[in-house]
């Protein structure tokens, strides 16, 4: 007769449930209830399956290759925006990511005129036909380091 000890069908089991969930995809929907929203931004952006999310604190135009606060492109909130995404897009695939896996951006700027500069620079970076994510854009009254005009947040969702 043939014994099969509880241990067994517990590593048996679990090594099933392990392999079907690696054989999931992730799935990323982007909706625009509103047509006014539509090329500009993504009202809601859901996402299932296993996954890994990316979360990117802010990123401005700090120099990478200079002391603390040395700030590039002072006074340019296009060329700022530019050097920005340029570091989110060196940092999201360092951990298998690309800006069309980003679901969630916050832009924070340091006043209201630098909106079509920082809003030609986002379409030019995630194209015109997108996919665009999820976009909250404020105005504050100053960021970490001055001359700093611009900060961008985000949150990314790769496969596992």
């Amino acid at each position: 007769m043939f014994r099969v000890s509880w241990l067994a069908v517990a590593i048996i089991s679990n090594f099933f449930i392990h392999a079907s969930a690696g054989a999931q995809t992730l799935e990323v929907k982007r909706y625009n209830y509103a047509e006014w929203t539509k090329g500009r931004f993504t009202e809601v952006v859901t996402v299932t399956g296993p996954g890994k999310m990316i979360f990117l604190a802010g990123v401005g135009a700090e120099d990478e290759d200079k002391p603390q606060g040395a700030i590039r492109h002072l006074g340019n909130p296009y060329l700022q925006c530019k050097y920005a995404y340029d570091k989110m897009k060196r940092h999201l695939a360092k951990h298998g990511g690309t800006l069309a896996d980003v679901v969630k951006q916050v832009v924070y700027v340091t006043d209201i005129r630098y909106q079509a500069d920082v809003g030609k620079c986002r379409r030019e970076e995630y194209g015109e036909k997108g996919p665009i994510p999820a976009n909250t854009f404020l105005v504050i009254s100053g960021l970490a380091i001055p001359g700093m005009l611009l900060e961008i947040d985000i949150t990314a969702v790769v496969p596992q």
